[in-house]
Formats: C-alpha cells, structure tokens, sequence
C-alpha cells in the first residue's frame, strides 16, 4: 500500500480549455495521466492531487473532470486549488457526501494512511508583482498586495490547524502536509506554513502550483529542517505521480 501525489491536472473535458499552448509536456497529458497511473498505482494505494483538477467554473462543468479522476486506480484524495472553481470551502462536506465512496476532499479535516495523518489545505504565497532592475533582480514589489497576501496566508493557517487539531484529537503523531500553493514566495527562507510543519513534525510537505521550468525553483526542494519537500506540479513530474511513501 503506497501513497502517491501529483497535481495540477488543469482537465477540460467540458471547459474545452486546452493547456498544449503551455508546451509540448502538456501535449495530451489527459493520456500521460492515464497511462501513468494505470502503469504505478494498485487499488489498495493512495493518490493525493493537490489542487487545479478542473477548468470548469462551477460542478456541472465538472463533472467529466472529475469522472476522470474518480476512474484512476487507487484511493482519491483531492486538495483544493486556485483555479478549482467548482469547490468552496465551506461547501467541502457537500463533497465528501455527494462522492461519498469514490474521492474523499481533503479540506479542514484530514485522512489517515497507515499511521499518519494526511491534513492539507489550499495555502498562499505572495507572488507578486515584483519590480526588476535591467538585469532581472527583485528591487522592489507591491506592498499592499504582499499586505493582503499576508491576510489570506493567515486564513490558510487556519484551515490547515484545523486539521492538524483534528488528527491529533484522535491521537494521530506522524503527520504529512499538502498544499497547493508552495509554502514559501520567492522572498521566502520559511514561512507559517513551514513553521507550521515543523512545530508538528510533519515528515513530508507536498505542494504543487509551480509551472514551466523558470518557476519548478521557487520554493523548498529536498530535505529542509529534518523535512522533506515535494514539488508535484504536472508538468514538473511529466504527468508521472511521485511516490511519497
């Protein structure tokens, strides 16, 4: 039994959105998806995708996407993304209910695997804008943006110790995070949600959000405080889910 995650599938079965403009990774990676996933996950694992399941801009727009997803192998849990229209926050039980059986909607609560804790929220960095020099160096950026950003980053905090709360009420201590947006901006060394990480010990965190080669260095990769940090946007892995445990 293994725990697998990948993200931003960005499908628009119904939204006729194509991402191919993007480059050549994103050529028919509705079949990489497929392919992939049929060839590395059995029944008994588990597949977190972390966020950007569907274009669709409410659930009847939807409902192919998650079709798709919901005819992968595996057990299926889905973390809210930016462009995940479809799923508001406090509509998450609505969810869980509807799909009861099929995808479990990881939000303000948490999902065991073996003996951890698997908790996740949406997350925020602050990405800008910026404000370069001739030779591209950060000089400057928009402080009431990073002001407001700031706001969101707390509401985010907040959703995810709700989880962390939950997991532990119920005596969990091994725990890993998932987020869809990266725990740190580019300004970043650390941020709330890495302290956040650390003050529970979390073995793993996991976020996605970041695309095309320029940006797949924006945050944390690799072993960081006794952490180890994924990144599992699509085109990053080509669509080829990571193995986490």
């Amino acid at each position: 039994m293994a725990l697998y995650a990948i993200g931003d599938f960005h499908l628009s079965f119904q939204a006729d959105k194509s991402m191919d403009k993007f480059g050549r990774v994103w050529k028919n990676h509705e079949k990489k998806i497929k392919n992939n996933c049929s060839r590395l996950i059995r029944p008994e694992d588990t597949l977190v995708i972390t966020g950007d399941h569907s274009w669709g801009k409410n659930l009847e727009e939807c409902r192919e996407d998650l079709a798709f997803i919901e005819a992968l192998p595996g057990n299926k849990i889905l973390l809210r993304g930016n462009h995940d229209m479809f799923w508001d926050a406090k509509k998450t039980e609505r969810l869980n209910r509807e799909y009861q059986g099929r995808l479990s909607f990881l939000q303000n609560n948490y999902y065991a695997y073996k003996d951890y804790a698997l908790v996740g929220t949406k997350g925020y960095t602050f990405e800008g804008p910026f404000y370069l020099d001739r030779r591209g160096r950060i000089i400057g950026w928009d402080e009431k943006m990073e002001a407001h950003a700031k706001k969101l980053v707390d509401r985010e905090i907040a959703r995810l110790q709700q989880s962390f709360d939950a997991a532990t009420a119920d005596g969990y201590e091994k725990f890993i995070l998932f987020l869809h947006y990266p725990p740190t901006s580019i300004l970043e060394k650390e941020s709330a949600f890495t302290r956040l990480a650390e003050q529970y010990h979390a073995e793993h965190v996991v976020y996605s959000h970041c695309h095309g080669e320029s940006r797949f260095h924006d945050s944390i990769l690799g072993t960081y405080h006794g952490i180890s940090y994924h990144l599992v946007s699509g085109d990053f892995l080509n669509f080829r889910p990571e193995r986490i445990l």
